[in-house]
């Protein structure tokens, strides 16, 4: 089973499964002669992979891309550059009590149904959030290409549980935050906010339950007329590439649904000249108009939901005897996916701009 993102000569393609063999991405539409750090590209993974902090799952897996094809000496060949990600520390056995209930919030019915019964139930198969980590290597590629174009790309956690960090101000985002808050442990901008954090997630973990919260992501010196109308905008593409990570339930751009509460005088961000560039004052329009860039930085925010893995006994249904049951969860999971899945959703906003631009 894989997934696959297309768009304009960019394509890519996710494979695997959480508790198989490998995981693993193939990125078609590179051109050759793009020189690769891939020591920047571990410590982008690095972001995304398992803490030992209790602030995630215990699942311990290294991340290391294995090339298969398409780089040579740290240069991309110009073919299909393909990276495979080695599973080691799957506990399967976990899921062998649970195999035909449905777990809530999870997709083991729909993709019961959608697969006629022969989708991988181990750890989420093709589901789960493991899944992201052959995302992130192509947004950590995707990240390197654009730095060379100019094009700066960040996020952080704006809130977990109702407890807020400072919000990126949304006209003068500059590239030194961007990249402060990626070498940060809780990537945050307001520091003084991790320990109310911490202890949100510490005591969501003692009930046995779990947390999620909102992540905003940003990008600076995007070139204005990026994008088309209607269905193939810049945000069309970042949507589509964000909603491929299984805990984003919400995106909006911008002002996004503030601007309902408000006067169109209010919304619009009027226009100025500025030493040569036309600017708007403010950006409530998120950087983009009629789904093409306008110079301004592209923000947006997402909603992460709360692990649905929780310890709790929960009622449900076993889907092949149509009976109603009682399910408990084994296995190991965050009790909030909302700091490892920044980097993922940075990763969907760098993927989507290089669809652009290549």
């Amino acid at each position: 089973m894989s997934s696959e993102y297309k768009a304009g000569n960019l394509s890519i393609s996710i494979f695997g499964e959480s508790h198989g063999a490998a995981i693993g991405v193939v990125i078609d539409g590179l051109p050759g002669g793009i020189k690769l750090d891939f020591d920047e590209i571990l410590s982008y993974m690095a972001r995304r992979a398992p803490k030992k902090d209790g602030t995630s799952t215990m699942r311990n897996e290294a991340d290391f891309p294995e090339i298969v094809s398409g780089l040579v000496d740290n240069v991309t060949t110009g073919t299909p550059l393909c990276a495979i990600i080695r599973n080691k520390d799957q506990h399967s056995n976990d899921y062998k009590s649970v195999s035909h209930l449905a777990r809530p919030g999870h997709a083991d019915y729909t993709g019961y149904i959608r697969y006629n019964g022969s989708n991988d139930l181990r750890g989420g198969g093709h589901f789960s959030g493991r899944i992201t980590a052959p995302l992130v290597f192509a947004g950590a590629v995707a990240s390197q290409i654009l730095k060379q174009k100019g094009i700066v790309t960040g996020a952080h956690i704006l809130s977990i549980n109702g407890i807020y960090d400072n919000s990126f101000d949304p006209v003068a985002i500059n590239n030194e935050l961007l990249e402060t808050v990626k070498d940060r442990y809780l990537p945050l901008i307001n520091q003084d906010v991790e320990d109310d954090m911490r202890n949100a997630i510490k005591k969501a973990s003692e009930n046995l339950d779990s947390v999620g919260g909102i992540i905003e992501c940003a990008a600076v010196n995007v070139p204005v007329g990026i994008g088309s109308p209607m269905f193939d905008g810049l945000e069309n593409r970042i949507s589509q590439i964000v909603f491929g990570v299984p805990a984003v339930k919400g995106i909006e751009f911008g002002n996004g649904f503030d601007c309902a509460e408000i006067t169109g005088k209010e919304n619009n961000d009027e226009f100025y000249m500025n030493n040569g560039d036309i600017r708007t004052r403010t950006n409530n329009h998120g950087g983009i108009l009629g789904g093409i860039s306008s110079g301004m930085p592209v923000i947006f925010r997402v909603a992460i939901k709360p692990t649905p893995s929780i310890a709790q006994a929960q009622n449900t249904v076993d889907y092949t005897t149509k009976t109603d049951e009682v399910l408990n969860i084994k296995g190991r999971h965050d009790p909030c996916i909302v700091p490892r899945a920044v980097p993922c959703i940075e990763a969907a906003m760098n993927i989507a701009l290089l669809s652009f631009l290549v």
